[in-house]
Parts: structure tokens; C-alpha cells; sequence
């Protein structure tokens, strides 16, 4: 599928749910991609990526952006602590703030390096022991917390169970930020994508749709 086909079909989605065109965020997800297929949708124009490791994306997106100018680069997977001033030095967003631990490492830094990237929280709203993310019952005492940290927190975010209906998981994410005053809502991948747009979404990530599948060494 092409680039052009998935923003066509996330502007059909858009129009069907009554937003706005472009109101959804596309986030190329280019993690594990061989370097020429990014460079590939670099050149297309798109500027917004994701990537899932700190040390994968410190040694590729350095060279891109002296290539292309500025692109977005959003952290979409775990964030260990250890790696915090990277990461703050490197993303546009963080997309897995999911213990305070996490959060007053990113307030500090924030405070040392003078730069805020966007902050989401992840939550796991189908509380999977194996999977990141606040409890939803924990959620709006852990937004506070981050809030009196004085963070920003631009979203939420959410990866729904494998073998669950993803809209049920996408109301509840919507509803947790509504009644704390936010309004980002990083939700949908590939195969969902479009149900996601529906109930909100202000950013999906889509990778091996845009990319083709990844090649794990």
C-alpha cells in the first residue's frame, strides 16, 4: 500500500466521522526499515516518523534531517530511564510516559536541556501484565502527578490487546482524556487505523503498510 493510498483512506475516515481533513497525524513508523526505504518516503515529503529504540533512531535520523531539514521524530516504544537525556535531545514526542520514575527523569532533563518534546501517556487500557502502560483506574492521579512535575501532557496513547475489538480501547483512552483536558490521542495502527480516525485519533502510527515488512536480524 502507498503512502498516497493510506493518507486517501485516512481522509475518507475523517470525512466520514465529520472532522476535519488532516486532522489525523500520520507517523511513519521506521523502526527496523532499511535506511533507502525511509530515505524512499523522505524524498515523497512526508516529515513525520516514529521510531521504537533510542540507539536505533541516534544513528539514522542525525543524517536525514542534515539531508532533508527538519522531520519529526516521535518516540513510540519503551523508554528506559538510562536513556532519558537521548531521548529529550533527539524526539519531537515521547509517546510512553508510564511511571513516575520515567517522568521526574524527562521533568529533569527537561529543566537541564532548556527542550520539551510533546509528552503522551500510555495506558494500558486492557491492563496486560506483559504490555507498558498505567492501569486506566490509575490514570488520572499519574496525569496529575506528571502535571505537578509541571510537564505538559500533550496525549495519551494506547496499543490495544491483539484479540480484543481496538474501538473499545480507543473509547476508554478518549474518554480518560476528556475528562483531564486533553486532547491528544496517539491510537490505530495498520489494521486499524480507520476505526481509530472514527472515535478521535489525532495520531496514528502505520509502519509496514507504508514501508512493507520488516526484515528482524
Amino acid at each position: 500500500m502507498s503512502l498516497a493510498e493510506i493518507t486517501s483512506r485516512i481522509e475518507k475516515a475523517e470525512a466520514a466521522a465529520g472532522r476535519d481533513i488532516g486532522s489525523t497525524k500520520l507517523i511513519a513508523v521506521s523502526k527496523v526499515q532499511p535506511n533507502e526505504r525511509v530515505h524512499s518516503v523522505l524524498q515523497s515529503g512526508h516529515r513525520l516518523f516514529g521510531e521504537n529504540k533510542v540507539q536505533e533512531a541516534q544513528g539514522k535520523w542525525p543524517d536525514f534531517r542534515a539531508e532533508f531539514g527538519p522531520v519529526d521524530v516521535h518516540l513510540i516504544g519503551p523508554l528506559q530511564t538510562n536513556k532519558v537525556k537521548a531521548a529529550v535531545e533527539l524526539f519531537d514526542a515521547i509517546h510512553a510516559v508510564d511511571r513516575p520514575k520515567l517522568a521526574r527523569k524527562i521533568a529533569s532533563e527537561i529543566q537541564a536541556q532548556g527542550k520539551s518534546p510533546d509528552l503522551f501517556i500510555q495506558v494500558n487500557t486492557g491492563e496486560e501484565d506483559q504490555k507498558a502502560g498505567v492501569l486506566p483506574a490509575d490514570a488520572d492521579a499519574f496525569i496529575k502527578e506528571c502535571r505537578d512535575m509541571d510537564l505538559t501532557i500533550a496525549g495519551l496513547m494506547v496499543i490495544p490487546p491483539v484479540d480484543e475489538e481496538p474501538s473499545l480501547h480507543f473509547a476508554l483512552l478518549r474518554k480518560i482524556a476528556e475528562r483531564n483536558g486533553i486532547t491528544g490521542l496517539s491510537m490505530g495502527m495498520s489494521s486499524d487505523f480507520e476505526r481509530a480516525v472514527a472515535l478521535g485519533a489525532t495520531h496514528i502510527r502505520v509502519g509496514s503498510a507504508i514501508f512493507g515488512e520488516r526484515t528482524y536480524g
